[in-house]
């Protein structure tokens, strides 16, 4: 009973920083004002929550990557693998190497093996922690990708690596060829997992629809317990879980595209899935506001310099070095990219990658790996330099939160034209290609309306009426430019929006008055809500499931 309540106080927190971030006159980031509410929880009302490594690790990263393998875009991931490897695995190895070292020197009560671990954990960048902060300022779409690319790979080997760390240390032996080699099949393994988790359950689901017709809560509870199973079945078999979760999230993408799926399985998957993101992101940074207050009093020694109050002093100072790192690699590797050949001047090159060097925000990630060290060694000691390891993650994950939050929008306001790779496919040509099959289908469902039809007049006034709104859609007057088409296009949607809002009231107006009982109510305001919903959707680019 306690543990559902400290529950339902986490979810409550998180709700009530949502509500807080919005109606607050200044842009805070909502990662702030989750810290700062879970720091009042434990500050204030003296909540204390315990954490066991193990099962916060198992509850928190496996959605997490499996959800932004699954949302991320293809064919840019793809077209930009070289990039975001480089950002993904290179940089990440040459983080741990230089934070290790620097961390080993500075905290001499840290064995090594334990510095590298933090170091592992400190790697990886949380993409929703970025588009949280970036503002009012749009990323331009490819950084994006890019950025999402290397957060969602970048997980998978700084934690991979956290793991091979954290067992030299608790074994007390470490072997660099072994690692490498164990690295890469257990990298291999997972890829493998995931792929063959994700094709089984699609596959599954797609028989279960054959056989009994679709059913969408079956197939939002199958999304949801997917990354579990990728992740457990990794774990078990001895490859890494991570990159099967996060595999798995990539591979269901494509096990969709064989299998039709009604629309509203679709947009309640979505819904489903952007409240477990926002529960477990919001969830983290409330947990890290509250284990702030918990390790103010940890005994913190050991450090170089003796005092806690040098506390602030070593995070600024590992934040730095983490920037530093960053900045290097970042500014060589787009030296030696495609990327020179359309920058053309030193300070735009030097504001690109400084963009590139700011989103590198830590976040729930980091969090998690922080808080999944071992309390314990073997032979039932403390983890030495635990708590030092906990509060060095959690300043480092607040100073990129501040220094994203201020520095980001206005490097992006000065950013330089960025260069884009060619669409696959061009969205007009799109849009007329499947309008086109559209008026196909229609007109050979014409030519089966014959004689014996009862209602032949309707199904014909019905069916032309249809072609009639086809064949204006693939229409487009020779004077008219392509920009001016969309503008119409955005117009009409927008007065299209109004007329089924004043549908809507109007229903509601009539459940008021007791003209209509409930059933039919939800069936017309749910039938205006899913018409809304796909025009909505036609001007978001926000990502699908």
């Amino acid at each position: 009973m306690h543990d559902l309540v400290l529950a339902l106080v986490l979810l409550l927190v998180v709700a009530l920083s949502l509500i807080v971030a919005r109606i607050l006159p200044l842009p805070i980031p909502l990662p702030l004002v989750q810290i700062a509410g879970g720091f009042l929880l434990g500050a204030v009302f003296g909540v204390k929550i315990p954490l066991d490594p193990e099962l916060f690790f198992l509850l928190f990263i496996p959605p997490l990557l499996f959800l932004a393998g699954w949302r991320i875009p293809k064919g840019a991931f793809f077209r930009d693998l070289g990039p975001i490897v480089t950002l993904a695995v290179g940089l990440v190895v040459f983080t741990v190497v230089g934070v290790g070292f620097f961390l080993s020197w500075l905290v001499p009560v840290m064995p090594v093996a334990i510095a590298f671990a933090v170091a592992a954990i400190l790697a990886p960048t949380d993409p929703v922690a970025v588009s949280a902060v970036h503002g009012g300022s749009a990323m331009p779409p490819r950084l994006e990708h890019i950025l999402a690319g290397e957060s969602l790979f970048n997980d998978a080997s700084g934690l991979d690596i956290f793991r091979f760390a954290v067992a030299a240390v608790m074994t007390g032996s470490f072997s660099f060829s072994q690692a490498l080699s164990g690295f890469f099949w257990v990298a291999v393994g997972g890829i493998g997992i995931g792929v063959g988790v994700a094709f089984v359950c699609g596959y599954l689901l797609r028989w279960l629809v054959r056989l009994g017709g679709e059913d969408s809560a079956i197939q939002i509870l199958v999304s949801l317990l997917v990354p579990f199973a990728a992740y457990m079945v990794g774990q078990s078999l001895q490859v890494s879980g991570i990159l099967a979760a996060a595999t798995a999230g990539i591979a269901t993408h494509y096990t969709n595209l064989h299998g039709s799926e009604m629309s509203t399985t679709r947009m309640d998957r979505r819904a489903v899935w952007n409240t477990v993101q926002t529960v477990l992101d919001g969830v983290i940074f409330v947990l890290l506001g509250e284990q702030l207050v918990r390790l103010a009093g940890a005994d913190l020694a050991g450090a170089r310099f003796a005092g806690a109050w040098m506390i602030p002093l070593y995070i600024l100072v590992i934040s730095l070095a983490l920037l530093l790192l960053r900045f290097a690699w970042v500014w060589v590797s787009l030296y030696l990219s495609r990327f020179r050949r359309s920058i053309h001047s030193l300070s735009a090159h030097f504001i690109l990658v400084s963009v590139l060097t700011v989103a590198g925000v830590r976040g729930a990630i980091t969090l998690a790996g922080a808080f999944s060290l071992p309390l314990l060694l073997p032979n039932g000691a403390p983890l030495p330099g635990r708590d030092l390891a906990l509060v060095i993650a959690m300043g480092v994950i607040l100073v990129s939160l501040l220094l994203a939050g201020f520095a980001l929008p206005p490097l992006l306001r000065r950013l330089p034209y960025t260069p884009q790779l060619a669409a696959i496919g061009d969205e007009k040509d799109a849009r007329l290609s499947a309008a086109n099959a559209a008026v196909q289908r229609l007109a050979a469902l014409r030519q089966e309306v014959d004689g014996d039809w009862e209602d032949k007049d309707i199904a014909y006034e019905a069916i032309d009426h249809l072609l009639a709104l086809y064949r204006r859609r693939m229409t487009t007057r020779d004077d008219e430019s392509e920009e001016s088409v969309w503008i119409r296009a955005r117009v009409e949607r927008n007065f299209r929006l109004a007329a089924l809002a004043a549908e809507r009231e109007q229903l509601f107006e009539l459940r008021l008055r007791k003209e209509i009982d409930d059933e039919l109510h939800r069936k017309l305001v749910l039938e205006v809500d899913l018409v809304e919903a796909s025009l909505i959707s036609k001007g978001s680019s926000a990502g699908s499931l």
